[in-house]
Protein backbone atom coordinates (compact mmCIF):
# COMPACT_ATOMS: atom_id res chain seq x y z
CA UNK A 1 0.00 0.00 0.00
CA UNK A 2 2.79 2.33 0.98
CA UNK A 3 3.92 2.22 -2.78
CA UNK A 4 0.94 3.14 -4.23
CA UNK A 5 1.03 6.29 -1.66
CA UNK A 6 4.52 7.13 -2.86
CA UNK A 7 3.66 6.56 -6.33
CA UNK A 8 0.31 8.95 -5.89
CA UNK A 9 2.13 11.12 -4.45
CA UNK A 10 5.33 11.42 -6.85
CA UNK A 11 2.22 11.89 -9.67
CA UNK A 12 0.68 15.17 -7.76
CA UNK A 13 4.05 16.48 -7.00
CA UNK A 14 5.14 16.45 -10.99
CA UNK A 15 1.59 17.55 -11.33
CA UNK A 16 1.62 20.73 -8.60
CA UNK A 17 5.48 21.28 -10.46
CA UNK A 18 3.64 21.29 -14.18
CA UNK A 19 0.59 23.89 -12.70
CA UNK A 20 3.65 26.00 -11.56
CA UNK A 21 5.34 25.58 -14.75
CA UNK A 22 2.23 26.78 -16.37
CA UNK A 23 1.58 29.52 -13.78
CA UNK A 24 5.48 30.98 -14.55
CA UNK A 25 5.65 30.19 -18.42
CA UNK A 26 2.02 31.77 -18.53
CA UNK A 27 1.18 29.35 -21.11
CA UNK A 28 -1.72 25.75 -20.42
CA UNK A 29 -1.10 23.84 -17.75
CA UNK A 30 -2.37 20.82 -20.27
CA UNK A 31 0.74 20.94 -21.96
CA UNK A 32 2.89 21.63 -19.03
CA UNK A 33 1.95 18.64 -17.66
CA UNK A 34 2.64 16.74 -21.11
CA UNK A 35 6.13 17.91 -21.28
CA UNK A 36 6.49 17.09 -17.65
CA UNK A 37 5.32 14.02 -18.04
CA UNK A 38 8.42 13.42 -21.28
CA UNK A 39 11.41 14.71 -19.00
CA UNK A 40 9.49 13.04 -15.74
CA UNK A 41 9.92 9.31 -17.48
CA UNK A 42 13.31 10.38 -19.51
CA UNK A 43 14.87 11.26 -15.83
CA UNK A 44 13.24 8.53 -13.61
CA UNK A 45 13.33 5.92 -16.20
CA UNK A 46 17.56 6.79 -16.26
CA UNK A 47 17.57 6.62 -12.38
CA UNK A 48 15.55 4.17 -11.49
CA UNK A 49 14.49 2.08 -14.36
CA UNK A 50 11.81 2.09 -17.10
CA UNK A 51 8.76 1.27 -14.79
CA UNK A 52 9.52 3.55 -11.84
CA UNK A 53 7.03 6.05 -12.78
CA UNK A 54 4.51 3.43 -12.96
CA UNK A 55 2.51 4.92 -16.23
CA UNK A 56 1.45 1.31 -16.68
CA UNK A 57 -0.27 0.49 -13.40
CA UNK A 58 -3.52 -0.55 -13.62
CA UNK A 59 -4.65 2.01 -10.67
CA UNK A 60 -2.80 5.15 -13.20
CA UNK A 61 -4.24 3.86 -16.41
CA UNK A 62 -7.85 4.01 -14.41
CA UNK A 63 -7.49 7.16 -13.05
CA UNK A 64 -6.29 8.32 -16.52
CA UNK A 65 -9.20 7.29 -18.41
CA UNK A 66 -11.64 8.67 -15.94
CA UNK A 67 -9.78 11.68 -16.29
CA UNK A 68 -10.53 11.61 -20.32
CA UNK A 69 -13.81 10.70 -19.69
CA UNK A 70 -15.08 13.35 -17.61
CA UNK A 71 -13.05 16.50 -18.82
CA UNK A 72 -15.02 15.04 -22.85
CA UNK A 73 -17.95 14.91 -20.66
CA UNK A 74 -18.01 18.58 -19.09
CA UNK A 75 -16.73 20.07 -22.78
CA UNK A 76 -20.07 18.03 -23.97
CA UNK A 77 -21.87 19.71 -21.22
CA UNK A 78 -20.88 22.97 -21.73
CA UNK A 79 -22.52 22.83 -25.56
CA UNK A 80 -25.64 24.96 -25.54
CA UNK A 81 -28.28 23.42 -27.81
CA UNK A 82 -29.55 26.81 -28.99
CA UNK A 83 -25.96 27.82 -29.93
CA UNK A 84 -25.08 24.56 -31.44
CA UNK A 85 -28.36 24.63 -33.53
CA UNK A 86 -27.61 28.22 -35.02
CA UNK A 87 -24.14 27.27 -36.09
CA UNK A 88 -24.18 23.58 -36.85
CA UNK A 89 -23.41 24.23 -40.13
CA UNK A 90 -20.22 25.59 -39.40
CA UNK A 91 -19.35 23.37 -36.42
CA UNK A 92 -19.82 20.29 -38.99
CA UNK A 93 -18.47 21.86 -42.02
CA UNK A 94 -15.10 22.16 -39.80
CA UNK A 95 -15.61 18.81 -38.34
CA UNK A 96 -15.34 16.96 -41.31
CA UNK A 97 -12.49 18.53 -43.39
CA UNK A 98 -10.70 18.23 -40.09
CA UNK A 99 -11.41 14.28 -40.27
CA UNK A 100 -11.21 13.98 -43.72
CA UNK A 101 -8.19 15.75 -45.04
CA UNK A 102 -5.51 14.42 -42.52
CA UNK A 103 -7.22 10.95 -42.79
CA UNK A 104 -5.82 11.09 -46.49
CA UNK A 105 -2.94 12.82 -45.79
CA UNK A 106 -1.46 11.17 -43.51
CA UNK A 107 -2.43 7.33 -45.57
CA UNK A 108 -0.23 9.49 -48.55
CA UNK A 109 2.97 10.31 -45.84
CA UNK A 110 2.88 6.94 -44.26
CA UNK A 111 2.66 5.03 -47.47
CA UNK A 112 4.54 7.36 -50.43
CA UNK A 113 7.37 9.59 -48.15
CA UNK A 114 7.77 6.44 -45.49
CA UNK A 115 7.07 3.16 -47.21
CA UNK A 116 4.75 1.51 -44.98
CA UNK A 117 2.55 -1.40 -45.96
CA UNK A 118 -1.06 -0.16 -46.93
CA UNK A 119 -2.94 -1.33 -43.45
CA UNK A 120 0.10 0.58 -41.67
CA UNK A 121 -0.24 3.40 -43.76
CA UNK A 122 -4.28 3.90 -43.56
CA UNK A 123 -3.96 3.48 -39.41
CA UNK A 124 -1.43 6.03 -39.57
CA UNK A 125 -4.12 8.13 -41.16
CA UNK A 126 -6.29 7.43 -38.64
CA UNK A 127 -4.46 8.11 -35.57
CA UNK A 128 -3.50 11.71 -37.40
CA UNK A 129 -6.87 12.51 -38.33
CA UNK A 130 -8.26 13.35 -34.83
CA UNK A 131 -8.83 16.74 -32.72
CA UNK A 132 -8.13 16.22 -28.79
CA UNK A 133 -11.29 17.36 -27.41
CA UNK A 134 -9.46 17.02 -24.00
CA UNK A 135 -6.53 19.90 -24.90
CA UNK A 136 -9.11 21.92 -26.57
CA UNK A 137 -11.81 22.44 -24.15
CA UNK A 138 -8.78 22.52 -21.17
CA UNK A 139 -7.03 25.38 -23.01
CA UNK A 140 -10.45 26.97 -23.68
CA UNK A 141 -11.60 26.64 -19.86
CA UNK A 142 -8.35 28.30 -19.07
CA UNK A 143 -9.01 30.97 -21.17
CA UNK A 144 -12.67 31.24 -20.57
CA UNK A 145 -13.25 31.11 -24.35
CA UNK A 146 -15.55 27.94 -23.54
CA UNK A 147 -18.47 30.18 -22.75
CA UNK A 148 -18.41 32.22 -26.33
CA UNK A 149 -20.10 31.15 -29.32
CA UNK A 150 -16.84 31.25 -31.20
CA UNK A 151 -15.35 28.03 -28.50
CA UNK A 152 -18.45 26.32 -28.56
CA UNK A 153 -18.46 26.06 -32.43
CA UNK A 154 -14.56 24.89 -31.79
CA UNK A 155 -15.52 22.03 -29.56
CA UNK A 156 -18.31 21.09 -31.32
CA UNK A 157 -16.07 20.61 -34.42
CA UNK A 158 -13.90 18.52 -32.32
CA UNK A 159 -16.55 16.27 -31.73
CA UNK A 160 -17.87 15.79 -35.48
CA UNK A 161 -14.00 15.20 -36.13
CA UNK A 162 -13.24 12.60 -33.76
CA UNK A 163 -16.50 10.37 -34.57
CA UNK A 164 -15.35 10.16 -37.61
CA UNK A 165 -11.60 8.72 -36.65
CA UNK A 166 -13.84 6.02 -34.35
CA UNK A 167 -16.17 5.27 -37.45
CA UNK A 168 -13.07 5.32 -39.88
CA UNK A 169 -11.61 2.73 -37.20
CA UNK A 170 -14.19 0.97 -36.64
CA UNK A 171 -15.15 -0.01 -40.52
CA UNK A 172 -11.47 -0.40 -41.92
CA UNK A 173 -9.96 -2.36 -39.04
CA UNK A 174 -12.77 -3.60 -36.67
CA UNK A 175 -16.14 -5.34 -38.40
CA UNK A 176 -19.40 -4.62 -37.46
CA UNK A 177 -20.41 -7.05 -34.50
CA UNK A 178 -23.08 -8.44 -32.68
CA UNK A 179 -21.64 -6.35 -29.07
CA UNK A 180 -21.52 -3.52 -31.81
CA UNK A 181 -24.96 -3.55 -32.35
CA UNK A 182 -25.41 -3.87 -28.81
CA UNK A 183 -23.96 -1.16 -27.44
CA UNK A 184 -25.23 1.34 -30.05
CA UNK A 185 -28.88 0.39 -28.81
CA UNK A 186 -27.96 0.29 -25.45
CA UNK A 187 -26.39 4.01 -25.56
CA UNK A 188 -29.69 5.36 -27.62
CA UNK A 189 -31.57 3.62 -24.81
CA UNK A 190 -28.93 5.39 -22.52
CA UNK A 191 -29.51 8.50 -23.93
CA UNK A 192 -33.04 8.84 -23.90
CA UNK A 193 -33.46 7.62 -20.35
CA UNK A 194 -31.21 10.24 -19.25
CA UNK A 195 -32.89 13.13 -21.13
CA UNK A 196 -36.15 12.56 -19.62
CA UNK A 197 -35.27 11.10 -16.11
CA UNK A 198 -31.82 13.36 -15.26
CA UNK A 199 -33.88 16.90 -14.78
CA UNK A 200 -37.04 15.79 -12.43
CA UNK A 201 -34.26 13.35 -10.38
CA UNK A 202 -31.71 16.28 -9.71
CA UNK A 203 -35.04 18.77 -8.62
CA UNK A 204 -36.63 15.89 -6.26
CA UNK A 205 -32.97 14.78 -4.78
CA UNK A 206 -30.37 16.73 -5.48
CA UNK A 207 -28.52 19.57 -3.48
CA UNK A 208 -27.47 18.09 -1.14
CA UNK A 209 -24.09 17.86 0.51
CA UNK A 210 -24.38 14.02 -0.21
CA UNK A 211 -23.07 15.21 -3.90
CA UNK A 212 -25.91 12.66 -5.56
CA UNK A 213 -25.77 14.54 -8.63
CA UNK A 214 -21.55 13.56 -9.12
CA UNK A 215 -22.20 10.55 -8.22
CA UNK A 216 -24.99 9.86 -10.57
CA UNK A 217 -23.13 10.94 -13.49
CA UNK A 218 -20.21 9.12 -12.27
CA UNK A 219 -22.35 6.03 -12.49
CA UNK A 220 -23.61 6.75 -15.82
CA UNK A 221 -20.25 7.60 -17.32
CA UNK A 222 -18.75 4.56 -15.69
CA UNK A 223 -21.97 2.28 -17.09
CA UNK A 224 -22.11 3.25 -20.58
CA UNK A 225 -18.12 3.89 -20.93
CA UNK A 226 -18.05 -0.04 -19.84
CA UNK A 227 -20.68 -1.19 -21.97
CA UNK A 228 -18.44 0.73 -24.98
CA UNK A 229 -14.80 -1.00 -23.75
CA UNK A 230 -16.98 -4.36 -23.94
CA UNK A 231 -18.07 -3.82 -27.45
CA UNK A 232 -14.63 -2.78 -28.77
CA UNK A 233 -15.35 1.39 -28.67
CA UNK A 234 -14.07 3.39 -26.73
CA UNK A 235 -15.10 4.84 -22.71
CA UNK A 236 -14.86 8.31 -24.42
CA UNK A 237 -16.96 8.27 -27.07
CA UNK A 238 -20.42 8.10 -24.72
CA UNK A 239 -18.67 10.50 -22.22
CA UNK A 240 -19.16 13.34 -25.28
CA UNK A 241 -22.80 12.05 -25.94
CA UNK A 242 -24.09 12.06 -21.99
CA UNK A 243 -22.45 15.50 -21.79
CA UNK A 244 -24.20 17.06 -24.74
CA UNK A 245 -27.51 15.02 -23.92
CA UNK A 246 -27.14 16.76 -20.55
CA UNK A 247 -25.77 20.08 -21.28
CA UNK A 248 -29.36 21.78 -20.82
CA UNK A 249 -29.46 20.07 -17.46
CA UNK A 250 -26.17 19.72 -15.82
CA UNK A 251 -24.83 22.55 -18.37
CA UNK A 252 -26.77 25.46 -16.51
CA UNK A 253 -25.81 23.99 -13.03
CA UNK A 254 -22.59 26.35 -12.47
CA UNK A 255 -21.80 25.55 -8.78
CA UNK A 256 -22.14 21.48 -10.28
CA UNK A 257 -19.90 22.44 -12.88
CA UNK A 258 -17.14 24.07 -10.64
CA UNK A 259 -17.54 20.90 -8.32
CA UNK A 260 -17.01 18.63 -11.16
CA UNK A 261 -13.56 21.27 -12.36
CA UNK A 262 -12.28 20.52 -9.02
CA UNK A 263 -12.26 16.41 -9.20
CA UNK A 264 -11.30 16.71 -12.86
CA UNK A 265 -8.45 19.16 -12.94
CA UNK A 266 -7.75 18.57 -9.37
CA UNK A 267 -7.02 15.15 -9.53
CA UNK A 268 -7.88 13.12 -12.71
CA UNK A 269 -6.36 15.03 -15.85
CA UNK A 270 -2.62 15.15 -14.36
CA UNK A 271 -2.56 11.36 -14.06
CA UNK A 272 -4.14 11.92 -18.16
CA UNK A 273 -1.83 14.49 -19.64
CA UNK A 274 1.63 13.45 -17.22
CA UNK A 275 0.86 9.83 -18.38
CA UNK A 276 0.10 10.78 -21.97
CA UNK A 277 3.74 12.28 -22.06
CA UNK A 278 5.30 9.64 -20.34
CA UNK A 279 4.57 7.39 -23.40
CA UNK A 280 6.93 8.91 -25.79
CA UNK A 281 10.34 7.10 -25.67
CA UNK A 282 12.90 10.10 -26.64
CA UNK A 283 15.67 7.43 -27.84
CA UNK A 284 13.69 6.07 -29.67
CA UNK A 285 11.95 9.11 -31.15
CA UNK A 286 15.32 10.63 -31.98
CA UNK A 287 16.90 8.05 -33.47
CA UNK A 288 14.30 7.99 -36.18
CA UNK A 289 13.59 11.88 -35.79
CA UNK A 290 13.08 12.45 -39.71
CA UNK A 291 9.67 9.65 -39.48
CA UNK A 292 8.54 11.60 -36.07
CA UNK A 293 8.50 14.83 -38.17
CA UNK A 294 7.19 13.49 -41.58
CA UNK A 295 4.03 11.98 -39.68
CA UNK A 296 3.85 15.97 -37.48
CA UNK A 297 4.35 18.02 -40.60
CA UNK A 298 1.99 16.09 -42.34
CA UNK A 299 -0.72 16.52 -39.49
CA UNK A 300 -0.60 20.04 -39.22
CA UNK A 301 0.14 20.67 -43.10
CA UNK A 302 -2.66 18.38 -44.45
CA UNK A 303 -4.73 20.35 -41.16
CA UNK A 304 -4.46 23.86 -42.53
CA UNK A 305 -5.30 23.04 -46.07
CA UNK A 306 -8.74 21.53 -45.28
CA UNK A 307 -9.87 24.01 -42.27
CA UNK A 308 -8.41 27.56 -43.02
CA UNK A 309 -10.37 27.89 -46.33
CA UNK A 310 -13.43 26.48 -44.84
CA UNK A 311 -13.19 28.84 -42.06
CA UNK A 312 -12.67 31.73 -44.31
CA UNK A 313 -15.87 30.38 -46.41
CA UNK A 314 -17.57 31.28 -43.18
CA UNK A 315 -15.93 35.06 -43.05
CA UNK A 316 -13.92 34.40 -40.00
CA UNK A 317 -11.13 36.77 -39.29
CA UNK A 318 -7.47 36.00 -40.12
CA UNK A 319 -6.33 35.67 -36.63
CA UNK A 320 -9.55 33.24 -35.49
CA UNK A 321 -9.03 31.51 -38.69
CA UNK A 322 -5.55 30.51 -37.42
CA UNK A 323 -6.55 30.02 -33.87
CA UNK A 324 -9.01 27.36 -35.24
CA UNK A 325 -6.89 25.55 -37.73
CA UNK A 326 -3.92 25.04 -35.05
CA UNK A 327 -6.22 23.74 -32.25
CA UNK A 328 -8.29 21.63 -34.62
CA UNK A 329 -4.89 20.27 -35.26
CA UNK A 330 -4.32 18.81 -31.76
CA UNK A 331 -4.62 15.26 -31.18
CA UNK A 332 -4.04 13.09 -28.06
CA UNK A 333 -6.88 10.71 -26.36
CA UNK A 334 -8.03 9.02 -30.16
CA UNK A 335 -4.67 9.13 -31.85
CA UNK A 336 -3.08 7.17 -29.44
CA UNK A 337 -6.16 4.75 -28.96
CA UNK A 338 -6.06 4.27 -32.86
CA UNK A 339 -1.73 4.10 -32.69
CA UNK A 340 -2.31 1.61 -29.29
CA UNK A 341 -5.06 -0.51 -31.35
CA UNK A 342 -2.97 -1.31 -34.72
CA UNK A 343 0.06 -2.26 -32.61
CA UNK A 344 -2.05 -4.88 -30.41
CA UNK A 345 -3.84 -6.19 -33.77
CA UNK A 346 -0.65 -6.27 -35.70
CA UNK A 347 -1.05 -3.72 -38.10
CA UNK A 348 2.10 -1.49 -37.29
CA UNK A 349 5.27 -2.39 -35.61
CA UNK A 350 6.54 -1.04 -31.81
CA UNK A 351 8.77 1.19 -33.73
CA UNK A 352 5.81 2.53 -35.83
CA UNK A 353 3.41 2.82 -32.80
CA UNK A 354 6.66 4.76 -31.41
CA UNK A 355 6.99 7.40 -33.76
CA UNK A 356 2.68 7.79 -33.75
CA UNK A 357 2.28 8.34 -30.27
CA UNK A 358 4.81 10.82 -30.33
CA UNK A 359 3.51 12.71 -33.39
CA UNK A 360 -0.24 12.81 -32.34
CA UNK A 361 1.87 13.92 -28.75
CA UNK A 362 3.47 15.97 -29.69
CA UNK A 363 0.81 17.71 -32.13
CA UNK A 364 -0.98 18.50 -28.64
CA UNK A 365 1.61 20.92 -27.30
CA UNK A 366 3.37 22.60 -30.89
CA UNK A 367 -0.12 23.90 -32.79
CA UNK A 368 -1.58 24.77 -28.76
CA UNK A 369 1.42 26.50 -28.41
CA UNK A 370 1.61 28.92 -31.60
CA UNK A 371 -1.88 29.71 -31.35
CA UNK A 372 -2.35 30.90 -28.09
CA UNK A 373 1.18 32.81 -28.40
CA UNK A 374 0.57 34.42 -31.82
CA UNK A 375 -2.95 33.77 -32.70
CA UNK A 376 -4.86 34.44 -29.73
CA UNK A 377 -8.47 35.76 -30.27
CA UNK A 378 -8.49 38.82 -27.68
CA UNK A 379 -12.26 40.47 -28.84
CA UNK A 380 -13.89 37.36 -27.56
CA UNK A 381 -11.75 36.89 -24.18
CA UNK A 382 -12.72 40.96 -23.74
CA UNK A 383 -16.33 39.30 -24.07
CA UNK A 384 -15.60 36.73 -20.77
CA UNK A 385 -16.69 38.19 -17.58
CA UNK A 386 -14.06 37.97 -14.80
CA UNK A 387 -11.49 37.68 -17.55
CA UNK A 388 -8.59 40.37 -17.99
CA UNK A 389 -6.11 40.47 -20.37
CA UNK A 390 -2.73 39.94 -17.74
CA UNK A 391 -4.40 36.89 -16.31
CA UNK A 392 -4.77 35.47 -19.97
CA UNK A 393 -2.48 32.35 -20.48
CA UNK A 394 -0.98 31.25 -23.58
Amino acid sequence: MENTLFTAALWLGLALFATLLSIWLRISVALTEIVVGVVAQLLIGAALGSEALGAKSEWVRFLASVGAMVLTFLAGAELEPEAFRKSWKEALSIGLVSFAVPLFGGVWAAWVLLGWEPRAAWLAGVALSTTSVAVVYAVMLELGLNKTPFGKVVLAACFVTDLGTVLALGLLFAPFSVRTLLFTLGLAAGLWILLRVTSPFFRRYGGRTSELEAKYLLFVLFMLGGLAAWSGSEAVLPAYLIGMALAGTVGKDHALIRRLRTLTFGLLTPFYFIRAGSLVQLPMLISGFGVFLVLLLAKMAAKFVGIYPVTHFFRYPKGEAMYTTLLMSTGLTFGTISALYGLSHGIINQAQYSFLVAAVIASAVVPTWIANRFFLPRRHLERVVGVTQPEVQV
